[in-house]
């Protein structure tokens, strides 16, 4: 797993207008291949009359899916600069589509490579990005008396708490980088007089 990777902060869309031609670039955050398909299919159907609505998206961590579409433009002047803009920028589980209106003056194939992989920069400037970092998950059960205090002591601490879950004792979740994992350990000894447990899960990816 990559240690951390950069997405879209939200859903939005951005426009530009390059010698009349207007281009709308639509962002979003997609957790699956599917989930940036039906964005795609999405944002067509909120534009059935442009001219073009090219597409690029990288799912995955390591960015194993990549995919993108010209739409009609010229081979390799629309989908593919999207697409390496993404990249250039670390995007991963994000989807861009740029709807185009055609304005009457052609741009000729430098003109749209600049136009759609500028679209997808400006858009990802004026939407924002975030860093999610790679978490190793850990349970602590403590009992109902130390509970409290516990949770703001962690909270106050920077810890990220996932969950809380009551029972006999009380189970609370959270996200460790992994070169915190022992120094954590010592720290919750010492905060609980060695009375919590301490049992480390898998790993998943949180906020940075």
């Amino acid at each position: 797993m990559q240690d951390e990777y950069r997405t879209v902060a939200r859903e939005g869309v951005h426009e530009t207008e390059i010698n009349r031609s207007r281009f709308l670039c639509a962002l979003a955050p997609a957790a699956t291949e599917r989930e940036a398909q039906d964005f795609i299919a999405r944002v067509r159907k909120e534009h059935p009359t442009a001219t073009h609505n090219c597409y690029a998206y990288v799912i995955g961590a390591d960015a194993s899916v990549q995919k993108a579409s010209d739409d009609g433009e010229p081979g390799g002047t629309a989908g593919v600069p999207m697409l390496q803009m993404l990249l250039r920028r670390d995007m991963r589980y994000a989807v861009a589509v740029v709807t185009r209106y055609y304005g009457g003056v052609k741009l000729g194939a430098g003109g749209l490579i600049r136009a759609y992989g500028g679209a997808v920069g400006e858009a990802l400037d004026a939407l924002g990005t975030r860093t999610r970092r790679r978490f190793r998950l850990a349970t602590v059960t403590v009992d109902h008396q130390r509970a409290g205090k516990l949770q703001n002591d962690l909270r106050t601490a920077g810890r990220e708490v996932r969950d809380v879950r009551y029972g006999e004792a009380v189970s609370i979740e959270i996200g460790l980088p992994e070169a915190d994992v022992e120094r954590f350990r010592a720290w919750l000894a010492d905060a609980t007089a060695g009375s919590a447990g301490f049992e480390l899960g898998g790993e998943a990816y949180g906020d940075a």
